[in-house]
């Protein structure tokens, strides 16, 4: 699997800067093309900003903003959730917004992060019962005690540990532990990129201008992971022009 991987990153370096620059779709198809995408995505993912805490964390919604069939990314994404290559967590944005990474850069950040703790073993026995057997992003306490074997004591440990958070009374989403100021970063960058579309003359900017411009101290994510964001959400419309692509707000 690592060596897949591999290649795919390999092969998709040469392709990387003209993505970067032009927000062109990838010139593959079908799963290739998610794949490629995927793995274009994390390399923008500010690991430094973390002290490399967090394995790349990817909006499932970015993917778009590289290849353009939305059914083929779904389709996609979600045969890779199945075969168990990539997690999908509900982080607290809407309904909609599925941050997912790559499976085992989930399970090597989540045991460095609860080296040394006391919930250590409880976490490695979730993740080599329950991660590897099940694809859900969430899980109710009756399937946690009966068939995945755990103790009321066991699963607070792992909410604890931050591997699990609280959906409801009796279930929990499947988490990133020390996500919180990912997410913190994520919403104010995301409103400061929104704010400079929407300072510009008729809310709307070439998106080489907007690439060219200093981004505000608040994008600390960076300005090429928040800008496949605007357009993956759609909160962007993108217009194609003699002088390149122009983002405008998108009417709400």
């Amino acid at each position: 699997m690592k060596r897949k991987h591999q290649l795919i990153s390999d092969a998709f370096k040469a392709k990387k800067q003209r993505l970067a620059v032009g927000l062109e779709t990838v010139e593959k198809e079908g799963p290739e093309a998610v794949e490629s995408a995927l793995q274009y995505l994390a390399s923008l993912f500010p690991r430094k900003l973390f002290e490399d805490a967090l394995p790349p964390l990817i909006l499932k919604h970015q993917v778009y903003s590289l290849v353009k069939d939305r059914t083929t990314v779904d389709r996609c994404l979600n045969q890779l959730k199945e075969e168990g290559r990539i997690r999908m967590f509900q982080h607290g944005f809407d309904a909609d917004s599925l941050v997912l990474t790559f499976t085992d850069s989930y399970q090597s950040k989540v045991l460095e992060f609860v080296s040394g703790k006391e919930v250590a073993r409880t976490v490695r026995k979730f993740l080599d019962s329950v991660l590897i057997s099940c694809p859900d992003i969430s899980f109710d306490k009756k399937r946690m005690l009966t068939e995945f074997g755990f103790s009321d004591a066991e699963i607070t440990q792992l909410v604890n540990a931050g591997v699990l958070t609280v959906r409801d009374a009796g279930s929990w989403w499947l988490a990133v532990p020390g996500a919180g100021r990912f997410v913190k970063y994520f919403i104010k960058g995301r409103k400061a990129v929104l704010g400079m579309i929407q300072k510009a003359k008729y809310k709307e900017v070439l998106l080489s201008d907007l690439q060219n411009r200093r981004a505000p101290s608040s994008v600390k994510l960076g300005l090429p992971y928040h800008v496949h964001d605007i357009i993956g959400a759609q909160l962007v419309d993108c217009i194609p022009t003699s002088s390149g692509t122009l983002l405008r707000l998108a009417d709400d």
